[in-house]
């Protein structure tokens, strides 16, 4: 089992001399790969056509249905994540990153399976459930890794670590779409073979971050020249233990400003692909519409480096100010972007770029936010453990969208019209992030003294 021996922290320590610029490409492999979730919407059209193929026919499923398979797949991301931590301190990225692609791949294989059967069961426990916890192991594993590399610029390091997953969509929407129409017949839209195709694709892919990654040497330093870290009464100079933290008022606080923020962004994501064709229903189709959600998520993949990389510089606390007052003004007015007001594509895509660079942003800057309140001793179990607010956002968000959604068709609404009620709802959330992140303060002398890290 030498393969195995392999993937122990301690294989992982970084030889003297290492350049830590070679650690992102590894956490970007990672991200890339299983940010693939964020194209689940290009899927949606095709598996509701399973017997129908060209059209929904009688034994189809509802997107309603489908929808729900991303929901538990976010739910299952920060169930594990929050499970896992703590394990991944000890047991170092690599493993974790090895345990997280053989999920993710086998989700794709198990969801195959499903989509032949027909059985929805069948593709909520493969792309759901056991790809959902290969999610959650490949998005942690990087992110404490990177703040060691990275003690002087904690935004950048999270931004790095993290902007891939945002940037998945870039390449998965364009490679589903491609495969589905590859495979596509008059009896077959082409989604089976796609998953066995992707599984295969990605598992190979994250493996080049299996064995690159690397963890710095106890005790290490950046060399002479690094940037000062960041001096405000917001960040601490302890450490606190995960048990601690979460007991804090800031863990919760901070709890509620992901959750809004997230079930805000989560909500067009989810729904990207069919809520542009609904709103200019004639002028974009099923290709266009797939290059939007590529574009989206080249926003959201910017987002999360250019955001976090700011926040070293304005501080956490003025980044989500930001996130919150001016996306929920743009969510309040993208509604009369398009149907029968202003009908301008061109306005719909920039409000939902700025929305989805903002969502990112926010991903990639609560890691360092969560450093700043608690330190660097046990921040992938902190971080972890908020990810909670992740998988509570992956099921509000959707279900808000679409069950909205259909609720406003079944009592008239035209297909266009039917969102406006879904994106003001939106910005009543962010009204409530906007809120939490204002009561964030430095963490009281009660709680490090409770702490079991220490003040080191």
């Amino acid at each position: 089992m030498a393969f195995f021996s392999f993937l122990d922290r301690e294989r992982s320590l970084a030889k003297p001399g290492f350049n830590r610029w070679l650690v992102p490409p590894a956490a970007l492999s990672i991200h890339l790969a299983i940010g693939q979730v964020y194209a689940f919407s290009v899927f949606k059209i095709p598996l509701s056509q399973l017997i129908g193929v060209s059209k929904p026919a009688a034994g189809d499923w509802k997107q309603s249905q489908i929808a729900w398979i991303f929901s538990v797949a976010i739910l299952l991301l920060g169930l594990s994540a929050a499970l896992f931590g703590k394990w991944l301190e000890g047991a170092g990225p690599r493993k974790a990153m090895f345990a997280s692609a053989v999920c993710f791949a086998l989700g794709f294989f198990i969801a195959y399976f499903g989509i032949v059967w027909h059985q929805l069961w069948v593709i909520f426990l493969g792309y759901g459930i056991v790809g959902g916890i290969g999610l959650g192991l490949g998005y942690i594993s990087p992110v404490s890794t990177l703040i060691k590399w990275f003690p002087d610029r904690p935004g950048l390091a999270t931004g790095m670590a993290i902007m891939g997953f945002g940037g998945g969509a870039m390449i998965g929407s364009p490679l589903a779409v491609n495969l589905m129409a590859h495979f596509r017949s008059t009896v077959n839209t082409g989604v089976g073979n796609t998953f066995l195709v992707m599984g295969s694709i990605y598992f190979l892919f994250m493996m080049f971050g299996v064995f690159t990654i690397r963890v710095p040497q106890p005790g290490w330093k950046p060399e002479a020249g690094a940037l000062p870290e960041r001096q405000s009464a917001m960040v601490t100079t302890r450490q606190m233990d995960v048990g601690t933290a979460f007991t804090t008022p800031q863990f919760w606080l901070l709890w509620v400003v992901l959750c809004m923020n997230v079930t805000a962004g989560i909500g067009i994501i989810e729904q990207a692909s069919p809520m542009i064709q609904d709103l200019f229903k004639g002028t974009i189709g099923p290709v266009a519409a797939g290059g939007f959600v590529g574009l989206l998520s080249l926003f959201n993949m910017g987002g999360r480096f250019v955001w976090s990389s700011v926040s070293d510089y304005i501080g956490r606390k003025a980044t989500y100010f930001i996130f919150f007052a001016l996306g929920s003004i743009l969510y309040f007015f993208l509604p009369i972007t398009g149907g029968d007001h202003l009908n301008s594509v061109m306005l719909f895509v920039s409000i939902c770029a700025v929305l989805l660079s903002m969502y990112g942003g926010g991903f990639a800057t609560i890691p360092a936010y969560l450093k700043d309140m608690f330190g660097s001793y046990n921040v992938s179990a902190i971080h972890g453990r908020l990810l909670t607010a992740w998988s509570t956002a992956g099921v509000l968000g959707p279900m808000l969208v679409n069950y909205t959604r259909e609720y406003q068709l079944a009592h008239g609404a035209d297909k266009a019209g039917a969102y406006q009620t879904v994106l003001r709802i939106m910005a009543a959330l962010l009204v409530v992030g906007f809120i939490a992140n204002l009561m964030v303060r430095p963490v009281t002398e009660k709680y490090w003294k409770a702490s079991k890290a220490g003040a080191a």
